[in-house]
C-alpha cells in the first residue's frame, strides 16, 4: 500500500529523533524494521520477518530484527495511528479536481521531500498542499492558488511559498546525486514518466 511507505518514513524520523545515536551499520535495521511495524498497521498481509531479512541482504539475524521492533514500539509508545502527507494530499487532489498528471507529479515532488532533513520543518498537511500547488504550476504556467484549495487545505498561496520554491529545488536536483531512487521510480510508465517533467524556473529564482 502506498501509505506504507509514508508511515515507514515517519516512524524512523520519530524514531531517530529520539536515538540519535544509532550506529550506521544499525541504519539499515532500524529501516527494515520500521517497515515491518508499518506493514502490521497498513496491510492485509503482513510479510514474515525473514523475507525482511532477505531484504537486507541477511545482514541481520531475526532476533536482531524483533529486538529493535520492540524498542521501536516503546519508544514511539505505540502511537501508528497518525496524519502523513498521504493522507492530506489525497484529500487536496479532490479539493483540486487534479488530473492524473497533476496527480502523479505532485507524489513524485513529495517522495522527495520523505529523503531531506529540511522538509521536516513543514507540517504534513502543508507539505501535501505545497506539491500539488507546485505541480499545478509546473504543468500549467504559474496560477494562482485556488479559494477552494485554500479553503479546503487552510493554507494561502502566501503560507507555500517558502516550501514552493524548496520542492522546486528538489524537483530540479531530482536526477543528480547518489539519492535518485525516487527519480528512478517516477521515470517509468507506470507513473506517467512524471520524473521527465521539467521543473518551474520561475520558482527557482
Amino acid at each position: 500500500m502506498e501509505e506504507t511507505l509514508y508511515l515507514t518514513i515517519n516512524l524512523i524520523d520519530r524514531f531517530l529523533a529520539v536515538h540519535h545515536h544509532v550506529a550506521r551499520k544499525k541504519l539499515q535495521l532500524v529501516g527494515v524494521t520500521a517497515m515491518l511495524l508499518a506493514c502490521k498497521y497498513e496491510e492485509v498481509s503482513v510479510p514474515v520477518v525473514d523475507d525482511l531479512i532477505l531484504i537486507s541482504d541477511k545482514a541481520y539475524t531475526r532476533r536482531e530484527v524483533l529486538d529493535m521492533e520492540k524498542l521501536m514500539a516503546n519508544t514511539l509508545q505505540f502511537n501508528f495511528c497518525l496524519p502523513t502527507p498521504y493522507v492530506f494530499i489525497r484529500r487536496f487532489l479532490k479539493a483540486a479536481q487534479s488530473d492524473k498528471k497533476v496527480e502523479l507529479l505532485s507524489f513524485f515532488i513529495i517522495e522527495l521531500c520523505l529523503l531531506e532533513y529540511e522538509m521536516l520543518q513543514y507540517a504534513p498537511s502543508q507539505l501535501a498542499a505545497s506539491a500539488i500547488y507546485t505541480a499545478q504550476s509546473t504543468l500549467k504556467g504559474f496560477e494562482e492558488w485556488s479559494k477552494t484549495c485554500e479553503f479546503y487545505t487552510g493554507y494561502t498561496e502566501e503560507k507555500l511559498m517558502e516550501c514552493l520554491r524548496k520542492m522546486a529545488g528538489l524537483h530540479h536536483e531530482a536526477g543528480t546525486g547518489k539519492l535518485t531512487g525516487v527519480y528512478r521510480k517516477y521515470n517509468t510508465s507506470k507513473f506517467g514518466y512524471a520524473s521527465r517533467t521539467e521543473p518551474a524556473g520561475f520558482l527557482l529564482l
